[in-house]
């Protein structure tokens, strides 16, 4: 049983105003009062100690909490958060705990729960995920420099009014960052040197993985530009992933995020100033921000260099002897029996390989990709003077 809820206090009050008179009994009072004896006891004692002061509600909360948060552990985890802003309760336990193995730190979820107390966490609203997108041909990424991921994450003006359009490349199994460079446009001509830095620096990877823009991707057969019959030329497979899906590079998708957020809002007054934050910020996630993919470890611990070292002289693509070897001029075009046969001006003065399949029929290689079909009919015929593509591009 329990006090009437209109009003508590008055219920006490007129309680032990009747029971001072001596006119009635507790008992008959607690029957009259709806409440249990041991409660009338209660509220009788402390009348006599406290006076009406006694008959306020009092705060059941325990006096002692002997889980709560020490308040120096508190202190280091508001301190880590606002040096942070960006990393949740896990990565900040992870990251603590790294640099204190003693150190006890609460739950993730309890982390959380103080981080909202302290105004440090604002709600966000909340985003679709999509499935993990695998390696080409079904294969999954098993160690470092299996593929490496490429972009240019959107553009954006500077202070000064100037477009910076950063071009990014990570390590798909490490998450290593290993470029992130404020360029003034996607044009080849001004990305190869940073690719060609990165492969002094790390090695080569076995596959490039972007979308289908420039400079990564071309329009005609096999999709070749420039920048990436550089880099079949040196052994690495260019792979692409479907037209207007991002998620298909969902990792570098993220980190692209992330790095907008860190970096860019707002941005700086001019490109040199944010290539500063880019390189702040490639330090920071390589060597110190903990990934939950890498289990709570940072990149750095993860990725190692590639075995197969950039060349020092870029070799000539060379063919098995029972192909035919055309070379490709400045028009874009290499003659077969005596007619001129366009496949594309990224191949400009390169070595292509053609392979009979049937009598008549051959299928056109650079390197190791297939490029398309060349029929002797329509040659002949005078239909068509291309390389028809394996299929529709």
């Amino acid at each position: 049983m329990s006090w009437k809820t209109s009003d508590a206090m008055s219920e006490r009050v007129e309680f032990i105003g009747l029971l001072q008179s001596g006119q009635r009994t507790l008992s008959s009072l607690c029957r009259e009062f709806g409440i249990s004896r041991p409660t009338g006891y209660k509220w009788a004692e402390r009348f006599r100690l406290e006076g009406l002061e006694g008959l306020k509600e009092k705060s059941r909360a325990p006096h002692e909490h002997p889980q709560e948060t020490d308040p120096e552990v508190q202190g280091l985890l508001i301190s880590a958060r606002k040096s942070h802003p960006s990393w949740g309760p896990r990565k900040l336990k992870a990251w603590l705990e790294d640099r204190n193995r003693s150190l006890q730190l609460p739950a993730p979820s309890t982390i959380g729960d103080l981080l909202k107390r302290e105004g440090l966490v604002r709600s966000r609203r909340r985003r679709l995920k999509h499935p993990a997108v695998k390696s080409p041909f079904g294969q999954q990424i098993l160690e470092p420099n299996q593929e490496w991921d490429v972009d240019f994450k959107g553009e954006f003006r500077l202070g000064d009014g100037q477009y910076c359009y950063p071009l990014t490349i990570s390590d798909a199994f490490s998450r290593y960052l290993v470029e992130v460079r404020a360029l003034p446009g996607v044009a080849g001509e001004g990305t190869r040197p940073f690719f060609e830095r990165a492969f002094r620096e790390f090695g080569l990877p076995c596959t490039i993985r972007s979308d289908n823009g420039a400079p990564f991707a071309g329009v005609g057969l096999g999709r070749l530009s420039a920048l990436s019959v550089w880099w079949i030329k040196l052994g690495i497979l260019p792979v692409r992933g479907r037209p207007h899906h991002p998620q298909d590079n969902g990792r570098h998708e993220r980190m692209h995020r992330t790095l907008k957020a860190e970096t860019t809002r707002p941005p700086a007054m001019e490109s040199h100033g944010q290539q500063e934050r880019f390189d702040v910020f490639r330090q920071e996630y390589n060597n110190e921000r903990p990934h939950e993919a890498l289990g709570q470890r940072p990149p750095v611990r993860i990725y190692k260099a590639s075995n197969r070292p950039y060349p020092g002289r870029i070799p000539d693509v060379d063919y098995p002897g029972y192909y035919e070897v055309r070379k490709v001029c400045s028009a874009g075009k290499f003659t077969w029996k005596s007619r001129a046969v366009f496949i594309g001006f990224p191949l400009a003065g390169e070595r292509i390989g053609l392979r009979e399949i049937e009598d008549g029929l051959w299928r056109v290689y650079f390197a190791d990709v297939e490029l398309g079909v060349l029929d002797e009919v329509q040659l002949k015929n005078g239909r068509i003077g291309r390389v028809l593509p394996m299929c529709p591009v």
